[in-house]
């Protein structure tokens, strides 16, 4: 790669318990760390916080995994249960992982992430695959109009572990306002835990993907300087 250039992408596709799926793998000069993230139930790489974390944590100097879900790949319309999820993403950071991993990256910190369904993938992964920390884009915390429905104990998985975690959430997002969430991160202020509101619903607008980027990128430096001496 010559001085200044972008970062080649390579796209690989990985066996799962689900069929394969789909890796978008960005290596950066010089990778301090990789950062794997996943997509919503909606399906598709292209949401606009997805895509503003993506570009800003590979900007920041971490490799990039983008994983498609293989209902995704297959053409499906509607994601697999949470297990079936689980089983398919479990596989594929494995495979990226520095030690023994076939699409081997970068040893260092591992940032588990995820918009929507795909952040509930990651809470309930992360001490499976010993992340080091977590990133929830729009966490789903309850369908909207049913706060009674609580997925509350997939945060709970990170936060009782000590584990790193971000979450960006809406202003007005009816899964769970910023508000509702950080009820649900009883660390909040202690260097851990991080709650991120910006402007949007579960839908963040292109007008909010700047300041996505630069709240993923600050979360990303207090990780990278927790785990990396």
């Amino acid at each position: 790669m010559t001085p200044g250039a972008a970062p080649s992408t390579t796209v690989v596709d990985v066996d799962t318990p689900a069929g394969p799926a789909r890796v978008h793998v960005t290596r950066p000069r010089g990778a301090r760390g990789l950062a794997v993230l996943g997509h919503g139930a909606g399906g598709g790489l292209g949401s606009v916080d997805l895509t503003a974390a993506a570009t800003a944590l590979t900007g920041a100097g971490w490799a990039v995994a983008l994983v498609e879900q293989p209902w995704l790949v297959a053409g499906r319309r509607i994601a697999g249960p949470p297990k079936t999820l689980d089983a398919a993403w479990i596989p594929v950071v494995n495979a990226l992982r520095c030690r023994g991993g076939a699409l081997a990256t970068v040893c260092g910190p591992l940032l588990l992430a995820g918009r929507s369904a795909g952040a509930r993938v990651a809470c309930r992964t992360a001490d499976t695959l010993g992340a080091d920390a977590v990133l929830c884009l729009s966490f789903p915390l309850h369908p909207p109009g049913r706060p009674e429905r609580l997925r509350a104990t997939e945060l709970a998985l990170v936060t009782d572990a000590d584990r790193a975690i971000a979450v960006v959430q809406g202003e007005r997002d009816p899964f769970g306002g910023p508000g509702e969430v950080a009820a649900y991160l009883p660390g909040l202020g202690t260097g851990r835990q991080h709650l991120y509101a910006v402007p949007g619903t579960h839908a963040i607008p292109r007008s909010s993907a700047a300041l996505v980027g630069l709240v993923v990128v600050a979360f990303a430096s207090t990780v990278l300087a927790s785990t990396v001496g």
